[in-house]
């Protein structure tokens, strides 16, 4: 099969579900907390202005553009005989290889330019950045940790923000990189249970294949309780007000209710739990970030 079944606005709508654009919206709004609490702390305001502000999005997408990409043509022969990822746009054939790897190269060199446009500690870390980003790809094939590698991927964007935001980076924007690293790894050792059996069969590695079911979940359920106390580390540590507190409870809330709808036995809400609730985990605290932010004004 080639990618010339593809054109247009068809062509456009395969590259955002190969880059899952919608699942954006789990590092974004940690970022922009890590911009609004990077300036607040830093300049004494929470608003950087618009440059900065649209800057730190364009950088964010294309890193995450450039990595899921890339983890795309990495996985290519393993998605083409998985039965869940077998109809992703490279091994249905909707695009070819060299489409991706142009997609790919061109998210690098617009997520350098973003960085370069910002401050010169932004463009010095940003190959480490997309590095840590890119590994993720290559590391089922090695360590059951792979789910904490994808964890500091996204857990660098508050500190990433931070820094940009700033340029420099400070002690209390660690804690909620803690926090986003940890909760990643909890709802992604969630989702990689639809797969231990394959991954067992064809020499991957994830800790549900590692451990089995039950215990994969009992880390998984480590990784958000930590998740929790560092997101309640961070607030304290830049003074954040009531209201930042008050969204740490209602995270507690959601990633509770998000464990108790999967077991080792039943995993038919798999998806609601990964997407659904954590995309709500992940707005809310930005809202909740954002309120605390307004009423301190």
């Amino acid at each position: 099969m080639t990618a010339t079944a593809v054109r247009g606005t068809r062509a456009f709508r395969v590259y955002l579900e190969m880059i899952k654009v919608e699942h954006s919206i789990f590092a974004l709004p940690f970022a922009l907390i890590g911009m609004m609490w990077g300036t607040r702390y830093e300049l004494h305001t929470a608003w950087p202005g618009w440059r900065t502000f649209l800057l730190i999005v364009v950088a964010m997408v294309s890193c995450r553009s450039a990595a899921m990409a890339y983890n795309r043509i990495a996985d290519r022969d393993i998605d083409a005989i998985n039965p869940r990822t077998k109809m992703r746009a490279i091994p249905a054939g909707m695009l070819q290889l060299r489409q991706v790897n142009l997609f790919f190269y061109g998210s690098c060199a617009i997520f350098f330019g973003a960085c370069a446009l910002l401050n010169p500690l932004a463009l010095g870390l940003s190959p480490i950045a997309l590095g840590v980003t890119l590994f993720y790809s290559v590391t089922k094939r090695f360590t059951p940790l792979c789910h904490f590698v994808l964890g500091l991927s996204l857990g660098i964007a508050p500190s990433a923000a931070w820094i940009a935001s700033t340029g420099k980076l400070a002690l209390p924007i660690i804690p909620i990189t803690l926090a986003v690293a940890c909760w990643t790894a909890g709802f992604d050792i969630i989702y990689a249970l639809q797969d231990d059996e394959f991954d067992r069969d064809h020499g991957l590695k994830s800790l549900p294949q590692t451990l089995g079911r039950p215990k994969a979940l009992m880390v998984s359920r480590i990784s958000h309780l930590c998740a929790i106390a560092f997101l309640g580390a961070g607030g304290i540590m830049v003074h954040a007000g009531p209201i930042w507190f008050v969204g740490v409870v209602f995270a507690a809330g959601l990633l509770g209710y998000e464990q108790s709808l999967v077991s080792p036995d039943d995993l038919s809400k798999v998806n609601m739990a990964f997407f659904t609730l954590n995309g709500f985990v992940s707005l809310g605290m930005f809202v909740f970030a954002l309120a605390d932010q307004l009423f301190r004004s």
